[in-house]
């Protein structure tokens, strides 16, 4: 199945936020969360009125996140065979952990099994419906698999909650899936309000600076594509071809030509 096209710093970005989403959730596991169903449940830190601390912890619960934070170092590695097998035990120990669900689900997707995947991102959404980085993850899932109208829709949810991802990188998300769906108006705009949350994000200018040059806003776009290759560690053959082509519809084959160069 064909997958949707992003620039190579879009890609290296939405990696980033999975693992970053990922180990943020672990992070807050660390700090509260269901008891396990073997154990009768004492008095929260919350039902106490108390703040909840590092503490309050189950000894379950601490061993099945270290177990998570492993399947997710593997994971990271492209170990997913050894990943997968962290999450199985992790869950064992802990069933009632999204972020678990949620790593299997992403597991399965890399290894090609689309009805674990989706099984995985139901059952952690049922866990938590308000998960913001589920809400992320599973946005894309099916955004690759061309579901469009059904990502869409998560993004949106996702974008609204206090999350683990940052809003701007949803926001990202969503617009790059708008503009495989052909939804360049509403793109433009998704990408824009992305930009102004963190404009030092070059996968976010880049593909504004796409759609723009898609809708003939050409000064725009050189705008945002000039911020990308300002910076030489941001330069990549794609953001070089598209300032090329941004300045060749100017008219301008000077600084077309000299784009060129560099990009040979």
């Amino acid at each position: 199945m064909r997958k949707v096209s992003v620039s190579g710093l879009g890609l290296r970005c939405f990696k980033r936020v999975v693992l970053t989403a990922l180990l943020a959730q672990l992070g807050a596991c660390a700090t509260g969360g269901a008891p396990t169903p073997s154990r009768p449940a004492a008095p929260s830190a919350a039902t106490r009125g108390d703040i909840v601390t590092a503490s309050d912890e189950s000894e379950a619960r601490r061993r099945a996140r270290i177990r998570l934070e492993l399947a997710t170092a593997y994971f990271g590695q492209g170990q997913f065979a050894t990943a997968l097998d962290e999450v199985k035990q992790a869950l064992s120990i802990d069933s009632s952990l999204p972020a678990a669900y949620e790593m299997r689900a992403l597991i399965y997707a890399a290894m090609g099994d689309q009805p674990r995947a989706e099984q995985g991102f139901r059952e952690a959404l049922a866990i938590d419906q308000r998960n913001g980085s589920v809400l992320h993850n599973y946005g894309w899932y099916l955004c690759q698999q061309r579901q469009y109208a059904a990502a869409d829709a998560l993004f949106e949810r996702a974008a609204s909650l206090p999350q683990t991802v940052a809003t701007s990188k949803t926001l990202l998300a969503r617009g790059v899936c708008q503009v495989a769906a052909g939804l360049y108006p509403e793109a433009e705009k998704t990408l824009s309000r992305s930009f102004e949350l963190d404009s030092s994000n070059p996968a976010t200018a880049f593909n504004l600076a796409a759609v723009l040059y898609r809708r003939g806003e050409l000064e725009r776009a050189r705008f945002y594509i000039r911020r990308v290759n300002a910076a030489p560690e941001q330069v990549t053959a794609e953001s070089l071809w598209l300032a090329a082509r941004i300045e060749h519809r100017l008219g301008n084959p000077g600084g077309r030509d000299e784009l060129a160069a560099q990009l040979r």
